[in-house]
């Protein structure tokens, strides 16, 4: 692997030079993970939008999106080589990268402002998962709805309102009529 030309492990992910990274293309409502497959690749969204969910015996549960510049990936089976519980479906045609979870370790080992750089992204993610479950089980629809809002802003403006209002667990009457007030 060639020495990196930067100590930002995140910028470095996205250029072919530095890594060995694939380019897919994900067409609308295609399944990039489905239950029960090995997801051993993390994904980084170059255009386009996906979920991130489970199916209960009664609805679609969802946890997550990705959007450009985001990562993602089936993490409990990228961890681990369990079966993933969850699906990933692009909401939108959409371009991501693809690189298999040993290119990623093996890249981030030789360097330890990346390991680093992946600890810091890991931390931020456990709390992001954390504050979203507290939002659920503690404050009402409205804030939940304005919590998530002026936390991630963009995910307003790449993922349509139903796939929200699910995330946020309301009915999309719900989150349109909080979405109207002012």
């Amino acid at each position: 692997m060639p020495t990196p030309k930067e100590d930002n492990l995140w910028a470095n992910l996205r250029n072919p030079d530095e890594i060995h990274a694939e380019r897919i293309t994900i067409q609308r409502d295609e399944y990039l993970v489905a239950e029960g497959m090995i997801d051993q690749y993390l994904y980084i969204v170059e255009e386009g939008a996906f979920k991130i969910f489970y199916i209960t015996e009664y609805q679609e549960q969802i946890i997550r999106f990705g959007y450009p510049n985001s990562i993602m990936n089936s993490p409990v089976s990228f961890f681990t080589g369990a079966p993933s519980e969850f699906y990933i479906q692009a909401l939108k045609k959409s371009v991501l990268l693809r690189i298999h979870r040993h290119d990623f370790y093996e890249y981030i080992k030789q360097n330890n402002t990346f390991l680093l750089q992946y600890t810091q992204a890991l931390e931020g993610i456990i709390t992001q998962l954390i504050t979203r479950e507290t939002d659920l089980l503690t404050v009402s629809p409205t804030e939940r709805y304005h919590r998530v809002f002026n936390r991630s802003p963009q995910l307003f403006q790449h993922i349509p309102a139903k796939y929200i209002a699910s995330y946020l667990r309301m009915t999309p009457e719900t989150f349109s009529r909080i979405r109207g007030q002012k």
